[in-house]
C-alpha cells in the first residue's frame, strides 16, 4: 500500500529526481533524505551540468541534509536512492553514519557492495530492491538512448 510515509512513497520521490537527471542528460540517479517522516534533501546526479565527477545523487542530498539539520551526523535519517551508490558515495555515506539505506536498483559494475566488506558505516541499516524494476528501467532506458544517438552519428 502506498502511503506518503511509505519506503515505495519516498522511492517515487527519489525517481522524480531521477527523472529531473534524465532532463538534462545526467545519469538518471535520484535520492531523498528522509528524518521523522519528513524529506529533508532532494538531489540528482548533476556530474555534467557542473562539471564535477563528485555531484552525485548521493554526496549533494548528503550536504543538503547535514545544512538542514545543521549536523555532520545523518544517523536518524533515511536515504532513498534509485541506483546502489558507488565506493565514493559509500564512504561519504560512512562518515555522515546515515542510518538507512534503501536502495532501488544493484548496480552490477560499479556498487559498493562489491567490495568486502562493504565500506558502509557498521549501524547503517541497508536494503535493496524497492521498486527495484522502475529503478533499472530508468537506467537501461536512458543508455540504450544514449547508445541510439552514438550510432546517429
Amino acid at each position: 500500500m502506498l502511503t506518503i510515509h511509505s519506503d515505495a512513497h519516498f522511492m517515487q520521490q527519489a525517481l522524480l529526481q531521477a527523472d529531473l537527471a534524465d532532463q538534462q542528460l545526467e545519469i538518471p540517479v535520484g535520492a531523498v533524505i528522509v528524518c521523522e517522516n519528513k524529506i529533508i534533501a532532494r538531489a540528482y546526479n548533476q556530474v555534467e551540468q557542473l562539471q564535477d565527477v563528485t555531484a552525485h545523487a548521493e554526496m549533494l542530498a548528503i550536504t543538503a541534509a547535514q545544512n538542514y539539520l545543521s549536523s555532520k551526523y545523518l544517523d536518524q535519517c533515511t536515504m532513498y536512492l534509485t541506483l546502489e551508490p558507488c565506493t565514493m558515495c559509500a564512504g561519504a555515506l560512512f562518515w555522515s553514519q546515515m542510518g538507512a539505506l534503501v536502495i532501488g536498483a544493484r548496480d552490477s559494475k560499479r556498487g559498493f557492495s562489491l567490495l568486502k566488506p562493504a565500506p558502509l558505516h557498521p549501524k547503517t541499516k541497508v536494503s535493496f530492491g524497492m521498486l527495484e524494476a522502475d529503478c533499472e528501467a530508468k537506467i537501461k532506458d536512458f543508455f540504450k538512448k544514449m547508445r541510439d544517438k552514438q550510432k546517429e552519428r
